[in-house]
């Protein structure tokens, strides 16, 4: 299962670095330098010449140095002996050859493709609220959550629901991301979405608008556990940290004997928010480390933990990307509980490269690896007290706005866990 990725990538000056994780969809401060030769856009190369491009680009970058088992000198020479007419023949053999990766994460653009994301990273696109996952099994797109106060949660599009067409043409043989795609435009422009609930089709027609994200939201709460501090934590925007910080600091004032940290159905985003925000948590330990074929950098705490009080933290498979790599820096330090289900397992550092036509191509460069040595992108992040939610149950908070209330089961777990940390 695959959650959609933000579509935040910003585009630099041609000729520029370009390097975001496909899961926050930004950039990584972290990641090496995405431009190795000098962007040539006052000449028009040759296919040939372009398929060449990709496959020198990927033969530095790319992060398994197996190339998922193939020969790549092998590869190369095999697509450099055809013939090829047209850019399209190009493009396609491009297509074919990232094939043999493997990877989801790894993909090419055709130059409309390629400005088309430009101007979506521009703020000139915009999307409905929908944060799908792709069944391994299936192939299908399931609604995990509708972003609150968006056109498709106003629309009444539930969790479960299948999206099966938009504007009426099948999603069957679709990436993820062709669908992300296609649930952008212009905003006040519609769309026309047709999902499967239950054994009927129903369709939506909505009106894509800014989605806009409040980061952090937190309350007060008198419970069994005494007084808690819950906090919302629904994306690593670049003010999430800022938000956080003033969030741990009034509680702390307020003294709470603990923390529930919701992490549910958040997409990710910044990594460097994502790192200064379990500096926030955690006083010493690793946070995460990040492995190329060059190289390896760690994030480490710094002793500047906020507060020490227990925590218990929910996620689901919604939960991606900087969520997972903040659960799973609390959970193997020991710091937090993890209750819900199992994450989306959605993680690895991408670098966007320009191509000398105008085209496209995005490089798995990088993975993240948890306190512990995990890849999340292979095993995901299991909590350590599984509660799933029924699809009805997922509809009722929803529709009736009581997650995190004594009406969400995955909530009540919690507060019962932290119950007894702060006995204990």
């Amino acid at each position: 299962m695959v959650i959609t990725p933000s579509r935040a990538e910003l585009i630099d000056e041609v000729g520029q670095t370009v390097t975001k994780s496909v899961i926050e969809g930004t950039f990584n401060d972290q990641d090496e330098p995405a431009v190795a030769q000098d962007y040539q856009s006052f000449f028009e190369e040759s296919p040939k010449e372009i398929v060449d491009e990709v496959w020198q680009i990927l033969d530095r970058q790319y992060v398994d140095g197996t190339f998922n088992g193939q020969d790549w000198q092998a590869v190369r020479q095999d697509y450099l002996n055809r013939s090829y007419e047209s850019q399209a023949e190009a493009y396609n053999a491009i297509q074919e050859m990232l094939e043999l990766l493997d990877d989801p994460f790894t993909w090419f653009m055709s130059p409309e493709e390629f400005k088309s994301m430009q101007i979506d990273s521009n703020g000139d696109s915009v999307g409905v609220g929908l944060l799908l996952k792709q069944d391994h099994t299936t192939q299908e797109f399931i609604l995990v959550h509708p972003i609150e106060a968006t056109p498709a949660y106003d629309a009444g599009i539930l969790p479960g629901d299948v999206l099966v067409k938009i504007d009426r043409e099948n999603t069957q043989g679709m990436s993820l991301r062709e669908v992300n795609h296609l649930l952008q435009g212009r905003v006040g422009t519609s769309v026309i979405l047709t999902v499967r609930r239950a054994k009927r089709e129903l369709e939506f027609e909505v009106t894509r608008e800014p989605i806009e994200i409040d980061p952090v939201r937190y309350t007060y709460r008198n419970t069994p556990a005494g007084e808690i501090g819950y906090i919302r934590l629904n994306q690593f925007s670049r003010i999430a940290a800022q938000e956080m910080r003033e969030a741990i600091n009034d509680l702390e004032a307020q003294e709470v004997n603990g923390y529930i940290l919701d992490l549910r159905s958040n997409p990710g985003g910044l990594i460097y928010s994502c790192i200064e925000i379990a500096r926030m948590w955690l006083d010493k330990g690793k946070i995460v480390s990040t492995v190329s074929r060059r190289n390896s950098n760690e994030n480490i705490a710094r002793n500047q933990a906020l507060t020490d009080k227990p925590l218990v933290v929910l996620v689901n498979e919604g939960s991606a990307a900087a969520s997972e790599i903040l659960a799973a820096a609390l959970q193997d330090n020991q710091r937090g509980v993890l209750v819900g289900t199992s994450t989306a397992g959605y993680n690895s550092v991408q670098s966007v490269r320009v191509l000398s036509d105008g085209s496209g191509l995005a490089v798995t460069i990088a993975k993240y690896f948890t306190p512990n040595g995990r890849d999340i992108s292979q095993v995901r992040v299991t909590p350590d007290q599984v509660v799933s939610l029924t699809p009805a149950q997922q509809t009722v908070m929803i529709r009736e706005d009581s997650a995190a209330t004594m009406s969400d089961p995955q909530y009540v777990q919690a507060v019962e866990m932290l119950t007894q940390l702060i006995q204990n």
